[in-house]
């Protein structure tokens, strides 16, 4: 009895180490097997008791034994069992798992799908909130143009004209000539404000940053007023302006800088020099903090700060700054770019005005390279330059150079507009020092009307002409060319007539 129950035990083991390497439908059938033979041991058992039983007087021991089997088997049968309904539970707890699986995939598709949707959602949002934001500005800008429509009784159609010029002279980097053109130049003794004209105000403004759309309606207005010199009207728009503009972007904002460059150079034309230079350092301060040292913005406002200066007959304060927005534009935009060279001619007027002739012809000179190499010896600016080496050389005594920059600067523009010059197409000064030379003659010998009409047709860059026509006459009379001298002179006066002719609204009748 002992032997096979010990082999049950030993084949028990046996079987509980194979299941561990059962999976678990394996295990439940081995269990439900090993409890179908548990319960034929368990009969077979209980029958052997029974007869046992019958001989009580010498089996008692074997009874124990039998009983202590069954005994065995009961429990056998009740692990076996537990591990039928253990088996059960856990396949419940697993189907379960796999439905919560199943459900946590769908909740994180639809997590997924609403997070999409609240991206778009916040998007939409923000578009919308700038949008809204932007039709607050353009309705406070339009009501505050409602306000002041009393004073735009008399504004005339120059207004397209020089929105046009402005947007023909859209550079990224404009320079500011510290000395004006010669139709400006009655100017430098007259005590009375000069307004800046629309197109040079608008690059001078504009000058290495982009004007805003909000403030762009604003900026044209006010560049509008200034330039008719209505500044009761142009100044309380800049100021309206950077009200409402620090209250939305803060002071440290590079449009902040703007609307202070442009109320400076207000003030400049009504030479408020003190109010606009503090100005211009506040918008320089700003430039530098927003948008940093090297930028063409900051080289623009130094600019403007150097003319200020130069104005004021400040030249040394003013060459400083002049140099330094030279070495900016040059990091930025090359040595031999066209703005570098305007830069050149400030620093060099700021020069002259200290005497440092030696500086003065260097810089003049590197300018005229830049200009000839990159911009052709018909640009405008080469004559100018020229025109303005050649009083350089004359300030010095240094007539002979003088007056061979004047002749090419006139030879220049006899050439584009009459050809190549001959016996019968002569320049300018060459029919002048003709005159000289035959002035103990009759008069018919040079008649007039060999160079009565030659300042007509000098339209190209008839400032610069006349300047240089004028300049020329004057070395002439140094040397005791008066005939020369006055035959230069009266063609600038010529010009200068005409020119303002030009200029002249036509008014309708």
């Amino acid at each position: 009895m002992s032997k096979t129950l010990n082999a049950y035990r030993i084949k028990k083991i046996e079987s509980l180490g194979r299941m561990t390497a059962m999976t678990q439908e394996e295990m439940v059938a081995g269990a439900r097997t090993v409890a179908a033979g548990l319960e034929a041991l368990r009969a077979e058992h209980t029958q052997l008791l029974a007869g046992l039983a019958a001989n009580t007087e010498h089996e008692h021991e074997k009874v124990s034994l039998v009983r202590k089997s069954i005994d065995a088997i009961e429990l056998g049968l009740g692990e076996t069992q537990v591990m039928i309904a253990l088996a059960s539970h856990l396949q419940s707890v697993e189907a379960e798992k796999q439905k919560l699986r199943t459900q946590v995939r769908r909740l994180c598709q639809e997590n997924a799908w609403l997070r999409d949707e609240l991206a778009a959602a916040q998007q939409r949002l923000q578009a919308s909130e700038q949008r809204v934001s932007q039709l607050e500005e353009e309705n406070k800008h339009l009501d505050f143009m409602a306000s002041i429509r009393k004073y735009d009784s008399d504004i005339n159609e120059e207004s397209e004209t020089s929105r046009s010029g402005q947007g023909d002279n859209k550079r990224d980097d404009p320079m500011v000539d510290l000395f004006p053109d010669d139709d400006h130049e009655d100017n430098r003794n007259n005590k009375s404000m000069s307004p800046t004209p629309p197109s040079q105000f608008a690059q001078q403004v504009n000058a290495g940053y982009e004007i805003p759309a909000r403030l762009r309606t604003l900026h044209n207005l006010v560049i509008q007023y200034a330039s008719q010199g209505r500044y009761e009207v142009a100044v309380p728009l800049c100021k309206q302006a950077l009200e409402d503009l620090e209250k939305t972007s803060g002071h440290d904002h590079p449009d902040v800088a703007t609307m202070l460059n442009i109320l400076a150079l207000v003030y400049r034309d009504q030479n408020k020099y003190k109010e606009a230079a503090n100005l211009l350092n506040d918008a320089l301060s700003i430039r530098e903090k927003t948008l940093g040292e090297n930028h063409p913005a900051v080289a623009a406002t130094l600019n403007n700060l150097a003319v200020l200066y130069g104005k004021r007959g400040k030249y040394r304060e003013a060459e400083p700054l002049c140099k330094r927005a030279l070495c900016i534009r040059e990091a930025v935009l090359g040595r031999d770019h066209p703005d570098v060279a305007k830069q050149l001619n400030n620093l060099a007027l700021l020069c002259q005005n200290q005497n440092k002739y030696e500086e003065v012809e260097q810089y003049y000179q590197r300018a005229l390279e830049i200009y000839e190499s990159k911009l052709g010896p018909d640009d405008p600016n080469v004559a100018k330059t020229k025109n303005n080496l050649a009083s350089c050389y004359l300030k010095q005594g240094k007539y002979k150079e003088a007056e061979t920059l004047y002749k090419q600067v006139l030879t220049r523009a006899h050439e584009r507009e009459f050809g190549t010059i001959d016996g019968d197409n002569k320049p300018i000064w060459q029919v002048a020092e003709e005159r000289e030379e035959n002035k103990h003659l009759q008069r018919e010998n040079a008649p007039y009307g060999e160079y009565g009409g030659w300042h007509k047709a000098a339209k190209v860059d008839s400032p610069t002409v006349t300047t240089t026509l004028k300049n020329l006459g004057a070395l002439y009379r140094r040397q005791g060319k008066y005939e020369a001298a006055e035959t230069l002179e009266d063609c600038a006066l010529r010009s200068r007539k005409e020119h303002e002719t030009r200029k002249l609204p036509v008014r309708a009748q």
